[in-house]
């Protein structure tokens, strides 16, 4: 019985402080065990989705139907032809502005979900280093994040194209295309970053959602004009014009008007929104009493 217990292995002290991959495996076991989150992201995604094939549809449809040879009645102007950009076929405004909301939500309720709960508290008191604990829910809630927003764009992308094949369908080869794709898969990782941010400062469910929706999707509405380049200047710092820029078609992005924004500072953007948002979320945390 003794030489038994003397070959066992030796297990770590009870106090020994818990490594990075311990809090990663711990921060997905949050996320997963949210029925809520699956079924969001899954209907999301199937949403998203769903907008850009039916676009597609309706304009291979039309397209179809303007290739007929028929003739207008008399006295009547033939109808003019229909202007179609494939590319943007794949990113309709709409869909993608659904998945940055969807986005941002889930980020945020890994945050504020925690302080709501009183959850925080337990995981603070198991683990002290709340920057260890942050950097974890970045890591699990990008990863995540990256995984659906290249899922979404791939397969948006690949769908429409294929229903527009006969229309000049595009392939990942064509100008803009892989840029696009790339762009819109960031989108949804760089959104979550941000809704992290939110809910680390708000810390309430409602109020996060609100003031996320406004920073990502109202604020860019109120600064596009032209006419004093501060207002355009702080409309093209924002996520929604970043990407709208990336996943331009190329052939398109002539007259963008005045201090348009060009594609090197709409990647610069994304990066310095990520940075920042990551930034906030654990300065935030760690300041801050739970």
């Amino acid at each position: 019985m003794t030489a038994a217990f003397d070959h066992a292995p030796a297990r770590p002290p009870a106090g020994a402080p818990a490594r990075f991959r311990h809090l990663i495996a711990a921060e997905w076991i949050k996320l997963r065990s949210l029925r809520s989150t699956s079924w969001v992201l899954g209907a999301g995604a199937l949403a998203v989705i769903g907008i850009n094939v039916n676009s597609a549809a309706s304009n291979a449809d039309r397209l179809a139907r303007q290739q007929l040879p028929a003739e207008p009645p008399p006295g009547v102007q033939a109808r003019p032809e229909l202007l179609f950009d494939p590319l943007h076929t794949a990113f309709v405004d709409p869909a993608w502005q659904l998945l940055m909301v969807i986005a941002a939500t889930v980020g945020g309720i890994t945050v504020f979900g925690e302080y709501t709960s009183g959850l925080i508290r337990t995981t603070f008191t198991a683990v002290p280093d709340r920057q260890a604990v942050i950097a974890a829910k970045v890591t699990v809630v990008s990863a995540v994040m990256l995984a659906l927003g290249t899922l979404v764009s791939g397969v948006s992308f690949g769908v429409t194209q294929v229903l527009l094949r006969e229309y000049g369908g595009l392939s990942l080869g064509d100008p803009g295309a892989l840029r696009a794709v790339i762009a819109a898969a960031l989108l949804a990782p760089l959104c979550a970053l941000v809704g992290m941010a939110v809910g680390a400062v708000v810390r309430h469910a409602a109020g996060s959602v609100v003031a996320v929706i406004a920073l990502l999707l109202l604020v860019p509405a109120l600064f596009q004009g032209e006419r004093y380049r501060w207002v355009r200047e702080i409309g093209n710092a924002m996520p929604l014009s970043a990407w709208e820029r990336l996943v331009m078609n190329p052939e398109r992005a002539r007259g963008l008007g005045a201090y348009p924004l060009t594609v090197t500072d709409a990647w610069i953007v994304y990066g310095a929104w990520a940075t920042a948002a990551t930034a906030i979320a654990v300065l935030v945390v760690r300041r801050r009493d739970v």
